[in-house]
């Protein structure tokens, strides 16, 4: 029972976010607005952390299995993927570094303030 609890918060959290995509004029997921209002929820001890955990952890180990299904088909499109292999190769390429760049930046900005917390 304590398992279907957890998966029902977790499932209410994202039909909300569902609601909200469809709601709100913005091209954002809806899946993005579930991980909004899941981290709000959080933070704000709404849900508490022990209420979703076990679930959590589970769709965490299983995540794997969840992207055989698009992997899949993508079979079926392979021979349009591969006429752009190189275009998609190097959007992938710089994203990446991007992505490291700024989260690089951002660690060491956020260890740079606890630091002057520290030394007041």
């Amino acid at each position: 029972m304590k398992y279907i609890h957890q998966f029902l918060i977790i499932i209410t959290i994202s039909f909300i976010g569902e609601l909200l995509s469809i709601l709100l004029p913005f091209p954002i997921p809806a899946s993005v607005y579930g991980l909004i209002i899941m981290l709000i929820c959080l933070f704000t001890k709404i849900i508490k952390l022990n209420q979703i955990e076990d679930v959590a952890n589970w769709l965490i180990i299983i995540m794997p299995l969840l992207f055989v299904p698009s992997a899949v088909s993508l079979i079926n499109v392979a021979d349009t993927l591969l006429q752009d292999i190189l275009i998609i190769s190097v959007i992938t390429l710089v994203s990446t570094i991007i992505v490291m760049i700024v989260t690089g930046k951002i660690a060491q900005l956020i260890i740079e303030r606890k630091e002057q917390n520290k030394n007041g």
